[in-house]
């Protein structure tokens, strides 16, 4: 409110999966209704990644120039997704909320065993479907062959040892977490989370 010329741009893709109750846009906020742009999509919320169908809420002035802009760059995604994306805006959210209680039951069943880990600091999402652990105690260790010495070789090291796929924290703005998605089912996540505790233990 101290900034008048600036916007917020908002990405609000996980407004349907959050575990608090409560989604609040800052678009609702006194002032900030016409300097706001809200930014979504179908992906998460919906599950329907790989369509593509995204959208903004914004001020018409700023609408009418993204449409200038995105007339010129691209071409509309296919009808069958757009019909899609209106069936899902329209009709019943009972399978989200069903989704988002599954995402919450693996959460706790993923931050469990995290917790188990020694050496990894869990945090405890109150959305989306991702853990940042801090796994930065096991860097300058090694497993007599490899030495970690940062979070893009411990994802590399986990990959051939334990055949784990994570992302390294840095592109996310933290070079001591990495990134561990619990969008898969549960029999996975107990055996990805089984073969990270035996593999990081052989590190010393």
């Amino acid at each position: 409110m101290k900034h008048p010329n600036l916007l917020i741009i908002a990405d609000e893709i996980y407004e349907h999966i959050n575990f608090t109750g409560e989604q609040v846009s800052i678009a609702s906020f006194p002032g900030m209704f016409d300097r706001t742009i809200t930014v979504n999509g179908f992906a998460k919320g919906y599950a329907m990644t790989g369509w593509r169908v995204g959208y903004i809420a914004a001020p018409k002035w700023i609408a009418d120039g993204c449409n200038k802009v995105q007339g010129q760059i691209t071409s509309a995604n296919c009808s069958i997704a757009q019909r899609a994306a209106l069936a899902a805006v329209t009709g019943d959210i009972a399978p989200t909320t069903k989704m988002v209680e599954e995402y919450r039951k693996r959460r706790d069943i993923v931050y469990n065993l995290l917790k188990e880990i020694p050496g990894v600091k869990a945090n405890y999402p109150e959305g989306a479907f991702y853990f940042f652990p801090d796994v930065s105690s096991f860097y300058g260790k090694s497993d007599g062959t490899k030495t970690i010495k940062n979070g893009d070789d411990l994802c590399l090291f986990l990959l051939e040892k334990a055949h784990v796929s994570l992302v390294p924290g840095g592109a996310f703005g933290d070079e001591a977490c990495v990134r561990l998605s619990y969008a898969a089912s549960e029999s996975d996540l107990r055996e990805a989370l089984k073969r990270l505790k035996e593999t990081l233990a052989t590190l010393k």
